[in-house]
């Protein structure tokens, strides 16, 4: 037995999805006495082409048409979606420096601005994907790009005063970037709007209960009662 011998394989996924049909080849590569005595299978296997979503392609056509740039709508609401991510995860570790007769007081309010924000980021991911965006692979790119720089625990964590500034911060930048989205999509993205604004009026609180603890003055806002996220809570049903 001897010569080339050519295999087509069969094609088992529609062109359509993406994806070439494979290729296998035989090649005999040594033969005694007419009999192959070793044989080397080459298989290039198909390899699949960069997938475009199409959900919601009417929601994002009508944000496009009302004169929204979706790209940059979406890119500004990933940021935010890192900022709230990362902020809950280094309130995690300025929570638990929060000791003392000081730091217990102002514990449970850095609670609930933690578990606020990361309320935020899952309110958040499903608008992105329905704009057509998505969220990077990598957990480090992630944290790499947020719209606020990290909420690091300060480099004496028995300093209250240098822990509320970082706390109220963290909350001024999360004021900014809201209302930066608000006025991008006021009356064009209703949707994302109504988001960004329940958002934005969290933190705000947020930064009034610091600001309070900072002696910036009165606040008018009391520490939540009941359940957490009276804005947000309608976009985690």
């Amino acid at each position: 037995m001897s010569g080339f011998f050519r295999i087509r394989c069969v094609q088992t996924i529609p062109p359509e999805q993406g994806h070439d049909i494979p290729d296998c080849r035989i090649f005999p590569c040594d033969s005694i006495a007419g009999r192959i005595t070793f044989i080397r299978i080459q298989v290039k296997f198909p390899v699949p082409k960069k997938v475009v979503w199409n959900m919601a392609k009417v929601t994002r056509e009508m944000v496009e048409k009302a004169g929204v740039d979706v790209n940059h709508l979406v890119d500004l609401l990933v940021k935010n979606a890192a900022a709230e991510l990362t902020t809950f995860y280094y309130y995690t570790i300025l929570r638990l420096n929060l000791i003392g007769l000081e730091g217990e007081g102002i514990k449970e309010i850095a609670e609930a601005a933690r578990i606020e924000d990361r309320n935020h980021f899952e309110a958040l991911v499903p608008r992105i994907y329905e704009l057509g965006g998505k969220l990077p692979e990598s957990m480090v790119d992630f944290h790499n790009m947020s719209g606020c720089p990290p909420a690091k625990l300060p480099k004496n964590p028995t300093d209250i005063k240098a822990m509320l500034t970082v706390l109220v911060e963290a909350e001024r930048c999360a004021v900014r970037q809201y209302t930066h989205v608000c006025n991008l999509t006021a009356g064009k993205d209703h949707r994302t709007y109504d988001l960004a604004l329940s958002i934005l009026n969290e933190e705000i609180e947020h930064e009034s209960w610091f600001s309070e603890f900072l002696g910036e003055g009165p606040s008018g806002h009391f520490m939540r009662k009941g359940e957490t996220s009276p804005f947000v809570s309608k976009f985690l049903r």
